[in-house]
């Protein structure tokens, strides 16, 4: 399931979880345990239907989260609210239609640009951004394309001082045809822009399906990578020992590469959402 076909079924998740967050309940404790607390914590909003984005952020500062993100600008003042970011904001552009396809950079360009602008006014730190679906065109074409169409726009993130990030995510599953499903295409698509204001946004979920290897892999194309999205595979559910992924051991790795950026919880919980979130923060907080 994908981000745009789980907010069309938002009625999966029971509605009296925003009951339960209104009257003051809170997500259950965390149990002590031993932690350096080198990540830093944000969730993604999409995945928590039946709450506001304040509701969230409440529940989140409570679990020592810093940020919920992916939001528009209309929502970004909610969560300051709670003293936490918005570790990365929404683009204004789909998934499937992206910088990839020459015709769409008249409309995406000054529309990237506004939103850098915006987000550098809020002090937040990242926008993200998508290569769109391949719809017939070569990998080559593909990366000359979004090279052309993103100059712009990271010339504008340079001048604001924040990061313009592409999500890698899978095609084989969520997101058919999406032309940046691999780490190594990434990669090159950032030596050809070749500035640190625009980064890869890994997702460990979307790079399993996809390759695997997920630790060796963020060892050695670390400077690639701003930031960091979870997901329990498969499924895209709970990141605990129901699924495949050693999720304590990958943030080891991240930690050691010396990584100051944000991790955010990108599940779909099958259980109690902000129990499940909470034990999600558990596992994550080496």
């Amino acid at each position: 399931m994908d981000r745009r076909k789980f907010m069309k079924s938002a009625g999966l998740v029971s509605g009296a979880l925003a009951s339960r967050v209104a009257a003051g309940s809170e997500p259950r404790a965390r149990s002590p345990r031993k932690s350096d607390h080198r990540i830093n914590h944000s969730v993604c909003k999409w995945c928590y239907p039946d709450l506001t984005v304040s509701q969230l952020a409440e529940a989140a500062a409570k679990l020592g989260i810093q940020s919920v993100e992916l939001l528009d600008p209309e929502e970004w003042m909610a969560v300051r609210a709670h003293g936490l970011t918005c570790a990365m904001a929404n683009g204004p552009m789909t998934i499937e239609v992206g910088f990839n396809h020459e015709e769409n950079h008249d409309r995406l360009i000054p529309d990237y640009v506004k939103r850098v602008e915006e987000v550098a006014a809020a002090g937040l730190p990242n926008v993200i951004c998508f290569s769109g679906n391949r719809n017939g065109i070569s990998e080559k074409r593909g990366l000359d394309n979004c090279v052309k169409g993103l100059r712009p726009v990271v010339e504008s993130a340079e001048r604001a001082g924040i990061t313009v990030c592409m999500e890698l995510l899978n095609s084989r599953v969520n997101h058919l045809d999406y032309q940046c499903d691999r780490t190594d295409w990434g990669v090159e698509l950032c030596d050809r822009i070749g500035s640190d204001h625009f980064k890869l946004l890994y997702d460990i979920y979307h790079m399993q399906i996809m390759e695997g290897d997920i630790i060796r892999t963020i060892r050695t194309y670390h400077p690639y990578i701003a930031h960091y999205h979870t997901g329990g595979n498969p499924g895209r559910n709970e990141i605990d020992d129901s699924q495949e992924l050693n999720y304590r051991a990958i943030m080891e790795a991240i930690v050691e590469t010396g990584f100051t950026g944000f991790v955010a919880q990108e599940f779909i919980p099958t259980r109690d959402p902000l129990n499940s979130l909470s034990e999600a923060i558990q596992i994550c907080d080496v």
